[in-house]
């Protein structure tokens, strides 16, 4: 099996890399194109024995699987560019969130699916959003589950919750890091604790943290409660915290879903799709 990628900046670039690194893929089955040259030569050099396309059209007709790894407001001179040379079997999968899999079903010819990734992937952690098209069929969606399940855990969707999703998927490693950050910074000043050493404190209750929650049938109410006693000094923090972050977390979805429906409505008008996507609205 071919699968190619067509863009590999940040993420693009880790998929490749993480997939190899787990086995998933074979170097020899991996195509990649790039508008910068150096980009795929400094692939070439840490993974020998992939394929570089010479363009777009190379990586898409010569793959399998073909994942489109570039920018929203690139998709549409992407999909001009590719969609002769695509065949109706082949998997297109996008990993860009505002690109509706109407978008793209409406404009190439092949079976279309929008999977989200997560930097955690990385280190073979977190989750990756499946959206599948109604194209593909049984086969095809569990070839792509088991794909991603080599560098995370996949979990299938609904289109209508993508954002809200990738707000905790995708998003959600940057806004705790943010949180982190301040409270490390916070720290060092109060009390002139060590940075890296509180970096690490931190990092290790994050890991311990998630597997309570994902092995430890822990809910995060539940956690707070165990590890909240009433009168002590956590509780006394927690009720600090309710005060200070109130309609934080509100605010926070309102801006990501703004910027998420600006972008998808930037791209029914590309696409020339506004009345198919109105129609979705009114259902």
């Amino acid at each position: 099996m071919k699968v190619g990628f067509i863009g590999t900046g940040s993420m693009g670039g880790l998929l490749i890399d993480t997939f190899l690194r787990s086995g998933a893929l074979d170097p020899c089955d991996v195509l990649a194109s790039n508008r910068s040259p150096g980009r795929l030569l400094e692939l070439k050099k840490l993974h020998p024995g992939i394929t570089l396309c010479s363009g777009n059209i190379e990586a898409a007709t010569e793959s399998d699987i073909v994942f489109l790894c570039v920018k929203p407001l690139q998709f549409k001179r992407l999909t001009d560019e590719i969609a002769p040379y695509l065949r109706s079997e082949q998997i297109v999968v996008s990993i860009t969130s505002p690109v509706q899999l109407y978008h793209l079903e409406a404009v190439l010819p092949s079976k279309i699916a929008k999977i989200i990734p997560s930097i955690t992937h990385s280190v073979r952690g977190g989750s990756s959003l499946c959206i599948f098209g109604s194209r593909l069929n049984k086969k095809d969606r569990l070839m792509l589950l088991r794909l991603f399940s080599c560098i995370g855990v996949p979990e299938e969707i609904p289109e209508s919750h993508t954002r809200i999703a990738s707000d905790f998927s995708s998003c959600g490693p940057a806004f705790l890091s943010y949180f982190l950050e301040r409270w490390i910074e916070a720290a060092v000043e109060a009390t002139g604790i060590d940075e890296a050493l509180v970096t690490r404190l931190a990092g290790e209750m994050l890991l311990g943290t998630g597997k309570l929650l994902t092995e430890g049938s822990f809910t995060p109410q539940g956690l707070q409660e165990r590890v909240a006693v009433r009168g002590g000094i956590t509780a006394q923090a927690l009720n600090h915290l309710q005060t200070s972050l109130e309609g934080v977390f509100e605010r926070l979805i309102t801006t990501t879903h703004d910027k998420y429906d600006e972008d998808v409505e930037k791209l029914d008008e590309l696409f020339g799709l506004g009345s198919i996507a109105q129609s979705r609205l009114d259902r």
